[in-house]
Parts: structure tokens; C-alpha cells; sequence
């Protein structure tokens, strides 16, 4: 009998400590597969002007910000005054992708909370999105020059994670 309370016991210790070193762990942290792989090319028409396409192959020999939001999304709204200011600072440029939206309902969320983006593409079926490997919106990457994505958030951009991960990262980058 005591054997098999030292057993039940010792099971219940493993999963409580697993338990907790799970909840230690940050959820927007995921690792991404694709960190170190090329960025999936793209060509995507342009959110403000559907005539004109944009390709990522056109950002070669550019560190950028690929930003993946919608005007549905909660958490880009949270988001969109640091992805703002960010952009403002020219330090790289940042790129927009209005994801599983409607072009209407993008322009007219750009047009009231601001327009950071040196361009916006639009992917109503979500088909970039998931060769990013899209969880949800939004999510930032981090690309250098070679087109390789060296850095991925899921969820919101905040200013600590822009000063600790982003910036450090981009200004990196660009000595490369």
C-alpha cells in the first residue's frame, strides 16, 4: 500500500511541476519553423490600389517588418499605435498584410486609426497568411536582407517587446 502511494504521489509531483513550468512560459513565444527559413515569395495586390501588385521578391537586399492584421482584430487595434510610432522612426520599413478582410473594411480602418504601412497587401482567403504559418492576427516578422525570417510575434507588438526584440534585432540586421 505505501508503494503504490509513493508512486501515486510521485506522479502527481511530475505533473504539477510540469503544470508549472507551463504556465512560466510566455504563449506568444511559439517556435515558428519557419525562423531561419526563406520568407515565403508573394505577390499580393496592393490594399489601396488593387490594380498594382507588390512581390516580397522586390524586398531583397532589405531588412522589413511584415506586420499580418485585420480590421476585425481586437488585438491589432491594441497593437497599431506601437506598430505607428515604430514606423514613424524609419528605422526599416514596415509592411502591412490586411488579412481574411474585406478591402472596404481595411481602407476604412487604416483611414481612422492611421496608415503605418509603406504598403498594404490584401489576402482576403488568408493564402500568404498561411504559408507564414499564420496562428491568428496579428503577427509581426522579422526579415533581413537574404529574405530569410529571422524573428516571428504572435500577437500584439507591445513597446517592450519592440525595444528588447525588434529594434536590437533590425539594427543587427542592417550592419549585416
Amino acid at each position: 500500500m505505501n508503494r503504490r502511494l509513493l508512486v501515486t504521489l510521485a506522479i502527481f509531483g511530475a505533473l504539477v511541476l510540469l503544470l508549472a513550468v507551463g504556465l512560466t512560459r510566455d504563449p506568444r513565444e511559439v517556435p515558428s519553423p519557419l525562423i531561419g527559413k526563406a520568407a515565403p515569395a508573394f505577390s499580393l495586390p496592393l490594399l489601396h490600389e488593387p490594380g498594382k501588385v507588390f512581390s516580397s521578391k522586390e524586398q531583397l537586399g532589405k531588412v522589413w517588418i511584415f506586420n499580418v492584421w485585420a480590421s476585425w482584430c481586437e488585438a491589432c487595434r491594441d497593437e497599431h499605435p506601437v506598430i505607428l510610432e515604430f514606423a514613424k522612426s524609419g528605422v526599416v520599413p514596415v509592411y502591412g498584410l490586411d488579412y481574411k478582410d474585406k478591402r472596404e473594411d481595411g481602407l476604412r480602418w487604416l483611414a481612422r486609426y492611421g496608415d503605418p504601412y509603406l504598403a498594404s497587401f490584401f489576402d482576403a482567403e488568408g493564402k500568404v497568411g498561411i504559408d507564414y504559418g499564420v496562428y491568428g492576427v496579428p503577427e509581426t516578422y522579422v526579415i533581413d536582407k537574404k529574405g530569410i525570417i529571422r524573428f516571428k510575434q504572435i500577437g500584439a507588438v507591445t513597446p517592450e517587446v519592440l525595444a528588447k526584440k525588434i529594434k536590437p534585432l533590425v539594427e543587427d540586421l542592417k550592419r549585416e
